[in-house]
């Protein structure tokens, strides 16, 4: 047996390295049960664009104008999931997206099935992968059958995410329609989602630091970089206070400056989401790092395709759902310390309180 290595991390201490998987499932959840699901299916060779090409349909990137024009290996792929819907009337197809190398579906489970879900993927799966040995036959990559297994078009398994929230569904449909845009968005700049491994930044009078990183490294270059700062709690002085802090940073955004900020408090979410909001450049100091295949969400996507935002990882990845220590946050306030040129003090702090006593 290989024993488990640990590791020392910053903040949390030693840890057994864990083997991450995005394909593990829910535990305890019943696969069985009326539910909705976004599944994501990946191809086994993810470098082959077999299922489809994306392409703009004008010069200008909108949601509207991305196109995806599927490889008749695709149509039969997206065919198999409307079969399993004819023949068990109970899975129901409510979105589905192709992509070159992977697809999402977002399927209801309208009442209790037979089998669990993944019992029925695994179907689709194998009737895919006739089409696809059909279609490797026919270009005489395939030997005779018996001579050596034939490749499989899916990878195992796959990626399910579970509906457990309201409006989750919203969220769902509209993630698998813009995919195409996204993937398009991306392609089209590749430095500003270019996930780099070991980012080496400069830390004020501290030295240098590696951080995993995401977005526009540029803007470290900007010659006024702001830190946010905020109180974690709800008093009327405190809100009044984040209200002052919102109003002061949006304005120096506007006259050129960069936020600086690690998002802990709800406060500097606040202030983070207002600065996103208004089309200026935010660094997010992050406690997790970034996942294979990480897409930013939301907000975040847009304002990294416009160059708006850098995401910066100090620690390593990890799936499991982990609290946050007061050692890291200590750690992650003093990091936006460290890259900001203008940091967060006790006389700026005060100046704001008084701004916000005079507005009572």
């Amino acid at each position: 047996m290989t024993e488990k290595k640990s590791k020392y991390i910053e903040g949390v201490g030693w840890r057994y390295a864990s083997e991450h998987s995005m394909t593990r499932r829910m535990a305890d959840h019943d696969y069985r049960s009326r539910c909705i699901y976004m599944l994501t299916l990946t191809l086994a060779d993810r470098t082959q664009e077999r299922l489809g090409r994306l392409s703009w349909l004008a010069a200008e990137q909108t949601v509207e104008n991305a196109c995806f024009m599927p490889t008749p290996l695709g149509r039969e792929v997206e065919n198999e999931w409307y079969r399993l819907e004819r023949e068990h009337p109970r899975l129901q197809v409510m979105k589905l997206q192709l992509m070159p190398e992977h697809l999402h579906v977002v399927i209801f489970v309208t009442d209790r099935i037979e089998k669990p879900l993944g019992k029925y993927v695994a179907l689709v799966k194998n009737r895919c992968n006739k089409h696809y040995w059909h279609e490797l036959t026919a270009q005489g990559l395939l030997g005779p059958k018996g001579v050596e297994a034939p490749p499989p078009l899916f990878s195992d398994n796959f990626t399910d995410s579970i509906l457990m929230h309201e409006g989750q569904l919203e969220n769902m449909r509209r993630y698998v329609e813009h995919n195409p845009y996204r993937a398009l968005v991306r392609k089209s700049n590749p430095d500003l989602f270019k996930k780099v491994g070991e980012l080496t930044v400069k830390m004020g009078e501290e030295g240098e630091r590696t951080f995993a990183a995401i977005g526009n490294r540029w803007l470290l270059d900007s010659p006024l970089r702001m830190q946010v700062r905020c109180h974690n709690n709800g008093t009327d002085e405190n809100l009044r206070l984040i209200a002052a802090q919102k109003t002061y940073f949006l304005d120096r955004g506007r006259k050129g400056g960069v936020v600086v900020s690690p998002c802990i408090s709800p406060g500097e979410r606040e202030i983070a989401r207002a600065v996103l909001d208004a089309g200026l450049p935010l660094i997010v100091v992050l406690e997790n790092g970034f996942a294979p295949y990480y897409k930013p969400p939301g907000k975040y996507f847009e304002a990294c395709a416009k160059g708006l935002l850098l995401m910066l990882a100090p620690w390593p990845y990890h799936m499991e759902r982990r609290t946050i220590s007061r050692a890291q946050c200590l750690a992650l306030n003093d990091m936006a310390y460290q890259l900001s040129t203008e940091p967060w003090t006790q006389e700026l702090e005060e100046r704001l309180k008084e701004q916000a006593a005079k507005t009572r």
